[in-house]
């Protein structure tokens, strides 16, 4: 009878292209690892940042509006008038359709972005844009807004244009990819940008979709296509635009 022999596990030799794809797995898994911790670290690291920038841009506007209160006080004391400052950005939305709109008033309005009604947009106010506002008055409304308006037109209904693309903002990740090379790398530095009109404020609001807003709480005015002022809703509505914002949002 021929002996028979087992050889132990350690005996039995590995293919080499098993050992080969063992390594390559053992290689891949330390990169991944390597790469979470790291990725892990920055993601801290740029937390700290945001907190702290949005926390600077709080101290911000506390103190512009104590200035604004303090100037108000120091008229009033003297028995002169306080005249703010001219608004730097407007919101301006649409109101009508495309019928009946003249080739000029139509091209302003493409160049504008507000190709549909109830769409807005931020415009710096120069006087070129103004010029632009006051030939297409009867086709929009505008005016300047507040802190809060800008918050909850950008947290509520803020798109990112990428590629032409209509993208939600669910994270600071998509902000800072579009505009992390201006500086903006989160939602209350675009906030900010917009706000006080920064130097990258034409990249920061070209960046953004135009903002699709519904119909007013209590719908518009009976005669909606006659001038705010005549007690229409086209126009310039100037601090009153912030309380329109808050109903269409």
């Amino acid at each position: 009878m021929g002996s028979t022999s087992t050889l132990a596990a350690e005996q039995i030799a590995v293919p080499e292209t098993l050992l080969k794809k063992r390594r390559t797995n053992e290689a891949s898994r330390e990169a991944k690892l390597q790469a979470a911790a790291k990725a892990k670290t920055e993601s801290k690291q740029k937390r700290k940042v945001i907190f702290k920038r949005a926390d600077q841009y709080v101290k911000e506007y506390i103190s512009q509006e104590k200035e604004e209160v303090r100037l108000q006080r120091e008229a009033r004391k003297t028995g002169d008038f306080y005249v703010p400052a001219q608004a730097k950005v407007y919101f301006v939305v649409r109101l009508k359709g495309i019928s009946k709109i003249a080739p000029k008033p139509k091209k302003i309005l493409q160049l504008l972005r507000l190709l549909q009604i109830n769409n807005g947009v931020f415009v710096r106010v120069t006087k070129a844009t103004t010029q632009m506002l006051h030939i297409v008055e009867p086709y929009i409304t505008y005016g300047e807004v507040n802190l809060k308006a800008v918050r909850e037109l950008i947290y509520k209904r803020g798109y990112a244009k990428i590629d032409g693309q209509r993208i939600p903002i669910t994270d600071n990740a998509i902000i800072e990819k579009q505009l992390g090379k201006y500086g903006i790398i989160c939602m209350e530095d675009l906030v900010h940008e917009i706000v006080t009109c920064g130097p990258n404020f034409k990249q920061a609001t070209s960046s953004l979709w135009p903002f699709k807003l519904s119909n007013p709480n209590g719908g518009w005015r009976p005669r909606k296509f006659i001038g705010y002022v005549e007690g229409g809703d086209t126009g310039n509505r100037e601090k009153h635009m912030s309380k329109l914002v808050h109903q269409m949002v």
